[in-house]
C-alpha cells in the first residue's frame, strides 16, 4: 500500500502553479507541508478526493503575502530599463546610421501607406451609420422573380411605409421618400434671385427616423402642404442666416410642380457621409399630385425605411412579410425584406437575387494591402536586425554574464522596436497631412486626419507594428549563450538564412503580386474605354432639360439644328448611358404560360438617337418622323431576335401585358450600360417626350457650338444652368470605382516595391560588409569585378526568382476574382506574369548593384588590414 502510495502524486498543474506563485523563500517549506497533508488525506480519502482536496488548498495559499512578485525573485527597476534601453537604442541609432534609416524610411512610408488606407476605409465603412436609430433602421427591399432571373430593387410602392406600420406590430416606425428617379430637382427664385436646389420628396416625420439636426423651426412642417424645409447651407445661400430663413416665401419649379412655399424648418445639412444628398424637402403628397402611379401599390417610386421596435428578430420580422405584397397586388413574383438602412451602402449589389460584391470588395481589397505593405516593411527590419546579429553579440553576452536575463533583453529589444515604431509613426503623420489634400482629390473624399479622434487607433498601431517586427530579432538575439559568444565560438542558428531569405521571398512576392495587379487593372480598364462598343460616343454632347417647360421637343431641337457646328440631335426618356432601364410583361408566344412577363432592357428612344449614335440597322427601319412612329412602335437587337427565334421581325406584334408592339426594326446588339453588363436582349421603345438631348458636334467646332447651344437652352430655361456633358466622359465616368483602384493600386505598388528594395538595399549593403575578408582574398587570387559582382548577386536573384516563382498561382487567382466584376475582360496573358517577374528581377539587381559594384571595386589590401 505505502509502495502504491508513492507512486500516487498531487495534481501536477497544482503543482506547477504552486512553483509559479509561491514566493521562492517559502516554497520549499509549503511544498512539503503540502505533500504531508497529501499524503494524510490518500489514507483517509479517496485518490480522487485527495487531489480535489489539494487543488482546494494550493488555491487557498493565493494570498499576496505569499505570492512572488511577476519580475522574479528580484524587483526590476523598469524605469530605470527603460531609460538605459532607450539611451542604448538611440546610440544604436546612431552608431548604424543607414540601417536607422532604411528602417525608418521603410516602417514610416508603410505606416503612412496603411494610415491612409485606414482612414478611407474608416470613412467608407461611416457611411449612414451616424443615424441616431442605426441599430434598428432598416431599408426595404423586394425581390421580383422572372422566368430567367431574379431582380432586387430598393425602391417599393409609395403605400408600403404607412401599411407596415399600420399592421406589423414590430414596426415603431416608417418612412417614406422619392427613390433616385424621382426627385424635384430645379430652381428656387427669392427675391429676384434663382438657386438651383436638390430637393426631395418625403414624409412630414424625416427628422424623427433619419438624423438631420433641426436648427430652427417646426421639425413636423412637412405636414403643410405648402411647407417646405431647407438646409443649413441653403438657408444661408439664399438669406444669409439659418435664423432669417424661416417665415419666408419662396416660388420653387421643377418637373413636377411650380408653386410658392413657406421656408418652415431649416436643418443642419446631411454631411459627406450620407448615401441621401438634399438641400430643400417637401411634402410626398407633391409626387402623388404630380402621378397617381407614386401611390400605387404596384408602382415603384418611393424608398421605405422602417424603424423596428427593441427586440424584434430581422431574420423572423424577414419570414413573416415575405409574401406580404401577394396580399396587396396579387404577384406572388415580389418577395419583401428588410435589411439594415446602413449595410446598403457596401453591401447594394444583388446578382440574381443573392448578394454579393458591392463596395465592400473594395475595402477588403484595401484593407489586405495595408496589411501587406506593413508586413513588409516590418520584414525590413527583422530582416536587418536579424542580419547585425553578430555586432549585437559581445553586448548580450556581457549583459547576460552580469545577471541579465532574457526577460530583460527581449525587453531591450522589443523597447527598441518600438522606439523605432514611434518615431516612424511621427514622420507617417506628418507625410499623411502632406498628402491627404491629393488623396481626397484622388479618392473623391474630404477626410480631415484628426489625432484626437485616432489616438487610440494610432497607439495600437505603433504596438502592433512595434511587437511584430520587433518580436523575432528580440527572441533571437536574446537566445545568445554568453559563454560562446565572449569565446567567439558562436554560430549563427541554422535557419536563421533560411528565415531571412524566406522574409524576402514573403517581400518580393507581395510586390510581385501588386505588380502583376497594376498591369491587368490597368490593361482592363483601357480595355473598357477603348472597346468597341457598338455605338460611337465621340464629339456627342447631352445634357438635360430642367424645370417646367412644353415638353415638345420639336421647338428647341429645331432651334439646335440651326446652329452651324451641330450635325445632328434627338432626345431620349433617360440617360443612354444607364444600362438599367428595363421593362417587364413581353411575350410573343401568349399560348404558353413559359412566354408570358419576359423582362427586357428597354431604353427609350426619341427620333434621331438610332442615327446619331451610329447603331447599325440590320433589318427593317429606324423610328421615322414621317411615317408618324408612336409608343406602339418598337426595334429589338440581335439578341432579342435570337430569343423570340424569329425568322422575319420585322411587322411581328409583340405583347406588352395587354398591348401591341409593333417591331419595326432590329439593331445590330450594342453594349448598353457599363461592361460589368453583359449584352442582354433589348426592346428599344420609342418615347418622343425625353428630356434628355444628345448632340453630335462637329469636331475642332465644340467651343464655339457649345456656346452657341448654351444660348439657345437658355432661350428656352432662362433660370437653369446649362450643364452639359460629353458622352465619352461620362462613359470614363461609368468605370471612376475601378479608376480609383487602379490609381491607389499604382501607388501602392510603388510603396511596396520601393519598401522591398530598401530592405534589399540594407541586406546587399550587409552581405558585402560580411564578406570583406572573402571579397579580398577571392581578388588576390584573381577574381574579377564581374566575378566578385555575380557572386554577391547570386544569392539574391534566386531569390528573387522563387518569389516569382511563387507569386504566379496567386496573381493569377487575385486577377480571375476582381475580372470576375466584369462581363467582359482582357485575356489573362503568360506575359503579363513575365514582365512582372522581369521588373522583380530588375529592381533587385538594380537595388543591390550599387553595393555590389561598390564592394567588387575595393582595394584587397585594405580589406585584408581591416580584417
Amino acid at each position: 500500500m505505502n509502495q502504491l502510495q508513492n507512486d500516487i502524486h498531487p495534481p501536477r498543474w497544482s503543482l506547477r502553479l504552486l512553483k509559479f506563485f509561491i514566493k521562492r523563500d517559502y516554497l520549499e517549506e509549503i511544498e512539503g507541508d503540502m505533500e504531508e497533508v497529501f499524503e494524510d488525506n490518500l489514507e483517509i480519502h479517496s485518490i480522487k478526493k485527495a487531489r480535489r482536496l489539494y487543488n482546494r488548498e494550493v488555491i487557498k495559499l493565493l494570498r499576496p503575502n505569499l505570492v512572488r512578485a511577476l519580475g522574479g525573485n528580484h524587483q526590476l527597476n523598469y524605469i530605470g530599463m527603460l531609460q538605459h534601453n532607450l539611451l542604448i537604442t538611440l546610440r544604436g541609432f546612431k552608431r548604424h546610421k543607414t540601417t536607422f534609416l532604411i528602417n525608418l524610411i521603410g516602417l514610416s512610408t508603410g505606416l503612412a501607406a496603411a494610415l491612409l488606407i485606414f482612414l478611407w476605409v474608416n470613412d467608407e465603412r461611416s457611411v449612414d451609420t451616424f443615424h441616431e436609430k442605426n441599430d434598428r433602421l432598416y431599408w426595404a427591399f423586394t425581390h421580383f422573380q422572372l422566368t430567367n432571373n431574379k431582380f432586387t430593387w430598393d425602391y417599393t410602392s409609395g403605400q408600403l411605409a404607412s401599411a407596415m406600420l399600420e399592421e406589423f406590430p414590430e414596426v415603431e416606425e416608417s418612412l417614406r421618400i422619392s427613390n433616385a428617379m424621382h426627385r424635384p430637382r430645379g430652381i428656387i427664385s427669392f427675391d429676384e434671385e434663382n438657386f438651383e436646389v436638390n430637393g426631395l420628396f418625403s414624409d412630414p416625420n424625416i427628422f424623427d427616423v433619419l438624423t438631420y439636426p433641426v436648427l430652427v423651426g417646426d421639425p413636423h412642417s412637412l405636414e403643410n402642404k405648402s411647407s417646405v424645409a431647407i438646409s443649413e447651407d441653403l438657408a444661408k445661400r439664399v438669406f444669409g442666416t439659418v435664423e432669417s430663413a424661416v417665415g419666408k416665401t419662396i416660388e420653387w419649379e421643377n418637373g413636377f410642380f411650380k408653386n410658392e412655399f413657406v421656408v418652415q424648418t431649416v436643418f443642419k445639412a446631411p454631411p459627406a457621409n450620407a448615401t441621401h444628398q438634399f438641400d430643400i424637402l417637401v411634402n410626398y403628397q407633391w409626387l402623388i399630385d404630380y402621378d397617381e402611379w407614386s401611390n400605387a401599390w404596384n408602382g415603384g417610386y418611393a424608398q421605405t425605411f422602417l424603424v423596428l421596435k427593441e427586440g424584434t428578430n430581422i431574420g423572423d420580422f424577414n419570414k413573416k412579410v415575405a409574401d406580404y405584397m401577394d396580399q396587396k397586388i396579387e404577384n406572388d413574383n415580389f418577395t419583401l425584406f428588410l435589411r439594415p438602412y446602413a449595410e446598403n451602402y457596401l453591401y447594394g449589389k444583388y446578382d440574381n437575387g443573392i448578394q454579393g460584391g458591392g463596395r465592400i470588395e473594395s475595402v477588403r481589397l484595401f484593407t489586405f494591402i495595408a496589411v501587406f505593405i506593413l508586413m513588409i516593411a516590418c520584414i525590413n527590419f527583422m530582416n536587418l536586425s536579424t542580419a547585425q546579429a553578430s555586432k549585437k553579440m559581445k553586448e548580450v553576452g556581457v549583459k547576460k554574464t552580469i545577471g541579465a536575463n532574457r526577460r530583460s533583453l527581449v525587453f531591450q529589444f522589443i523597447s527598441e522596436s518600438l522606439l523605432l515604431s514611434f518615431l516612424s509613426l511621427t514622420v507617417a503623420i506628418l507625410l499623411v497631412n502632406f498628402l491627404l489634400p491629393q488623396f481626397n482629390t484622388l479618392t473623391s473624399k474630404s477626410i480631415v486626419l484628426n489625432l484626437a479622434d485616432y489616438l487610440p487607433q494610432l497607439l495600437l498601431l505603433v504596438l502592433v507594428t512595434g511587437l511584430f517586427a520587433g518580436s523575432y530579432p528580440a527572441f533571437y538575439l536574446s537566445k545568445f549563450r554568453p559563454i560562446e559568444v565572449l569565446k567567439g565560438r558562436f554560430t549563427n542558428f541554422k535557419g536563421e538564412t533560411w528565415i531571412r531569405k524566406g522574409l524576402v521571398v514573403l517581400q518580393f512576392t507581395l510586390s510581385i503580386v501588386f505588380i502583376t495587379a497594376v498591369i491587368i487593372i490597368n490593361q482592363q480598364i483601357s480595355f473598357t474605354l477603348n472597346e468597341d462598343l457598338g455605338y460611337q460616343r465621340d464629339n456627342i454632347i447631352t445634357f438635360e432639360r430642367k424645370g417646367q417647360f412644353d415638353r415638345t421637343p420639336q421647338p428647341m431641337l429645331s432651334e439646335l439644328s440651326k446652329i452651324p457646328g451641330v450635325l445632328s440631335a434627338g432626345n431620349m426618356a433617360g440617360d443612354f448611358l444607364w444600362g438599367f432601364d428595363s421593362s417587364s410583361g413581353y411575350s410573343w408566344d401568349p399560348s404558353t404560360e413559359e412566354d408570358q412577363n419576359h423582362l427586357f432592357k428597354s431604353p427609350k428612344f426619341g427620333y434621331n438617337i438610332i442615327e446619331m449614335m451610329g447603331l447599325e440597322i440590320v433589318n427593317g427601319r429606324s423610328f421615322s418622323k414621317e411615317l408618324n412612329d408612336d409608343h406602339n412602335k418598337v426595334i429589338l437587337n440581335e439578341s432579342a431576335v435570337e430569343l423570340m427565334g424569329l425568322e422575319d421581325p420585322v411587322g411581328f406584334i409583340l405583347k406588352d401585358g395587354d398591348r401591341p408592339r409593333e417591331i419595326i426594326g432590329v439593331v445590330k446588339d450594342f453594349q448598353y450600360g457599363s461592361m460589368h453588363q453583359e449584352i442582354e436582349p433589348m426592346v428599344i421603345r420609342f418615347r418622343n417626350l425625353g428630356t434628355n438631348y444628345m448632340l453630335k458636334v462637329q469636331e475642332g467646332t465644340e467651343l464655339v457650338t457649345l456656346k452657341a447651344v448654351e444660348e439657345v437652352y437658355k432661350t428656352f430655361h432662362p433660370k437653369y444652368n446649362f450643364d452639359v456633358t460629353f458622352l465619352d466622359d461620362n462613359y470614363e465616368a461609368l468605370y471612376s470605382a475601378e479608376t480609383k483602384v487602379a490609381r491607389l493600386s499604382n501607388y501602392m505598388a510603388g510603396i511596396a516595391i520601393i519598401i522591398s528594395c530598401l530592405g534589399l538595399f540594407g541586406l546587399a549593403a550587409f552581405t558585402a560588409e560580411r564578406r570583406t575578408k572573402e571579397i579580398g582574398i577571392r581578388k588576390i587570387l584573381g577574381a574579377s569585378h564581374a566575378t566578385i559582382v555575380r557572386l554577391l548577386t547570386g544569392t539574391f536573384t534566386k531569390t528573387v526568382a522563387l518569389s516569382i516563382l511563387i507569386s504566379v498561382p496567386i496573381a493569377y487567382f487575385v486577377a480571375q476574382k476582381w475580372l470576375e466584376n466584369f462581363a467582359y475582360t482582357v485575356d489573362l496573358q503568360w506575359w503579363v506574369f513575365a514582365i512582372a517577374g522581369v521588373s522583380a528581377i530588375i529592381i533587385a539587381w538594380f537595388t543591390v548593384g550599387f553595393q555590389t559594384i561598390k564592394a567588387s571595386m575595393v582595394n584587397p589590401a585594405q580589406c585584408l588590414r581591416n580584417e
